[in-house]
């Protein structure tokens, strides 16, 4: 079913997106990155509401849609470079995740853009469904991946060109490459293949019901 109104559940959701929002804005590492950060929940959180008002989302596409944000704000808090995961991971469950993976780095600006692909396909499948009701499901699947794809290089521009214009200490802040040249294209990577998984899901579980 297809959610054209906002429910008591919706609201909930929201209520929780909104603390946490709050919560997060509380002596972020660097005020100037995270505000940034920020402006991008605000474009995604206006585009929500138009969506939700112009075509409606189940609501667990719009509860994926929502975790997103919730994992971006935790990352914007932490300029996304210093979210002490690792840290959480060896404290309360005594599993260090960087060496057992053999991480060098802070992973989680790659989880980020992993999620983007994973959570957001639902949201993002609803979209063409709507715009391109004759394409067929397997059409529709490649054609969020390639969305994946261009809006997550569109992206990266809109990071570089933010950049050019801070310190250098800022942009590393903001960018969060931790001296890796090919950060841009690993996380677009990391984009696309969260779509691809999360689309097969969809694929398999459905025969021409909304998502």
């Amino acid at each position: 079913m297809i959610e054209y109104q906002l429910t008591a559940k919706h609201w909930i959701v929201l209520a929780v997106l909104a603390l946490c929002t709050v919560l997060a804005s509380i002596n972020p590492l660097e005020l100037e990155s995270y505000l940034l950060h920020q402006a991008g929940t605000v474009v995604m959180l206006i585009a929500l509401f138009f969506c939700l008002k112009k075509i409606g989302f189940t609501f667990w596409s719009f509860l994926l849609y929502i975790g997103f944000l919730l994992i971006h704000i935790l990352g914007a808090h932490y300029l996304y470079s210093y979210v002490p995961y690792n840290e959480w991971a060896i404290q309360y469950l005594n599993f260090d995740l960087n060496q057992a993976f053999g991480w060098p780095r802070n992973m989680y600006d790659r989880f980020v853009h992993l999620a983007y692909g994973l959570m957001l396909y639902p949201a993002f499948y609803r979209l063409f469904q709507v715009w391109l009701p004759s394409l067929k499901p397997f059409s529709l699947y490649l054609l969020v991946i390639q969305f994946v794809m261009a809006t997550s290089l569109i992206y990266e521009w809109l990071e570089w060109l933010i950049a050019i214009g801070l310190s250098p200490e800022d942009a590393e802040n903001y960018n969060g490459q931790q001296g890796d040249m090919w950060d841009a294209h690993k996380d677009i990577f990391l984009a696309t293949a969260g779509s691809a998984i999360s689309g097969l899901i969809v694929l398999l579980k459905q025969d021409k019901k909304p998502v």
